[in-house]
């Protein structure tokens, strides 16, 4: 007992559609996750650039430096990365940090 090449069509089209479907879902959730990586990220750097501040009595205006925040002994020990490959910039006391990748914000 074989199966006939409408019966082996038929079959490969129903996957077709089913990973037609499944693909634009994942990849919308992954962008998503990465997204919400990037915000928690975001917050953790806005965590230690206040703890630093309020340690070294800055005001509002005051510019960390990656060598303030992030090292051995500092307040992380690295400097977390955007999973979309985008770069943080950690702005001023007062203002919340940012990615260059557009709706990664606070």
């Amino acid at each position: 007992m074989g199966f006939t090449l409408i019966e082996i069509m038929l079959v490969l089209g129903i996957i077709g559609m089913i990973v037609a479907i499944a693909v634009p879902n994942v990849l919308k959730q992954r962008t998503r996750a990465q997204t919400n990586a990037c915000i928690e990220n975001l917050n953790k750097i806005e965590a230690v650039k206040q703890i630093w501040g309020v340690e070294l009595g800055k005001m509002n205006g005051a510019v960390p430096t990656d060598d303030d925040l992030f090292g051995p002994g500092r307040y992380m020990v690295t400097k977390p990365e955007c999973p979309a490959g985008g770069v943080y910039d950690l702005g001023v006391i007062g203002q919340n940090p940012t990615c260059t990748i557009a709706g990664h914000t606070l």
